[in-house]
């Protein structure tokens, strides 16, 4: 890339021959994990393009991801997602102004992959690199689109600052955003993960991988007082979350079944775990609510995002909670809430436009705290 159209790009502008201006492309490659994705995205909040290849076939015989096993989907995936992905945009290589790829964190392999082949096309075209922090994907992708909890308004994008929960298979987070890079945890998880919780309960009653959405499925035909489940925390001052002893609760009672599980006592048992948990994610936040002000800040926007976000009781509830504190209440649409290669490109777009880009070689990690950035 030359110097001049460098320059151009640092104005947010691009010139073409004939003077016209266009917004700039950012394609975005994820593979943290058991998904292989990339998109293309411009910086006036369009999705181009947007590929997944899920290896969730791969992993369920096994009840979990296999890193491994992981690693080598991406290697045999990551040359067809990335051609797919511009042939659907009708775009080449030679029209993407920025690539952004997954720096970490996550399984080690998966993020080589990624990290690699968005190294190489950004050598051999000069293009601008950006290393995005997988979390931060997750972050700022309600500033790509929103949705309310029923879905609706998906071009909404939210403001800094925001108060977000950060929940997925591995992470379970509090965060004030101040803005790109700028974020500060109030609270998290001290054991298990929200996602992981869910997908162990799922596995205990034999339902199958992913547990979340199916629990969440089952859980809407179910009795939600039919077990008392513990609500850790929920009783103590600050934001961090506890889910163990959910978890341990729910293996205590499926070892106290007598006889084989019905379709009622399942549904009442994804009900009431489902219950427990969005009363301490309600809990927390709403301590978390007074640390922000605490801390000068006044979010206006409650936001979810990560898997966990695709849950319908979680944003039910804090679509109320949000309400009852005279906040809006925000999540990415369904699609952009697992890992996805979109989130990664307007990440990529963020931090490029504050000159967040790497201009020395560096190593994926496969651990990287938000707060870190």
């Amino acid at each position: 890339m030359s110097e001049e159209k460098i320059i151009r790009l640092d104005m947010g502008k691009l010139q073409g021959d004939t003077g016209d201006t266009r917004p700039a492309l950012c394609l975005g490659i994820e593979s943290s994990c058991d998904e292989t994705s990339a998109a293309i995205v411009d910086s006036n909040r369009n999705i181009l393009s947007h590929i997944i290849y899920s290896q969730i076939p791969e992993h369920q015989k096994y009840g979990g991801v296999v890193p491994e096993l992981a690693a080598r989907a991406h290697i045999l995936a990551i040359d067809e997602v990335v051609r797919q992905t511009l042939d659907k945009a009708g775009k080449t290589i030679d029209d993407i102004d920025i690539v952004a790829a997954t720096a970490g964190p996550g399984l080690i392999g998966g993020v080589l992959v990624g990290w690699m082949a968005a190294t190489g096309i950004a050598q051999a075209t000069g293009t601008p690199l950006v290393a995005v922090n997988h979390l931060e994907g997750h972050a700022l992708v309600p500033r790509l689109c929103a949705t309310a909890a029923d879905g609706t308004s998906g071009n909404a994008h939210v403001d800094f600052p925001y108060l977000l929960m950060l929940a997925s298979g591995g992470h379970c987070q509090i965060l004030l955003v101040r803005g790109v890079g700028q974020y500060e945890l109030i609270g998290q998880t001290l054991d298990d993960s929200a996602g992981e919780a869910f997908d162990k309960v799922a596995k205990m009653l034999g339902l199958g991988y992913p547990g979340g959405p199916i629990v969440d499925s089952r859980a809407q035909s179910g009795n939600p007082n039919a077990f008392k489940f513990p609500r850790p925390l929920c009783d103590k001052p600050g934001c961090d979350f506890s889910f163990s002893g959910i978890k341990t609760a729910a293996r205590i009672f499926l070892e106290r079944a007598t006889q084989p599980l019905s379709d009622e006592y399942i549904n009442d048992f994804c009900a009431s775990f489902q219950a427990s948990v969005v009363d301490c994610i309600v809990n927390r936040l709403e301590h978390a609510m007074c640390d922000a002000r605490v801390r000068n800040a006044s979010p206006k926007t409650l936001v979810v995002a990560g898997g966990v976000a695709k849950n319908s009781a979680i944003r039910g509830a804090m679509e109320k909670l949000a309400q009852t504190h005279g906040m809006v209440f925000a999540a990415p649409p369904m699609s952009l809430c697992t890992d996805n290669g979109a989130m990664i490109a307007w990440a990529g777009i963020e931090n490029w436009r504050v000159g967040r880009v790497v201009t020395e070689p560096i190593a994926p990690r496969p651990r990287w705290p938000l707060t870190e950035l």
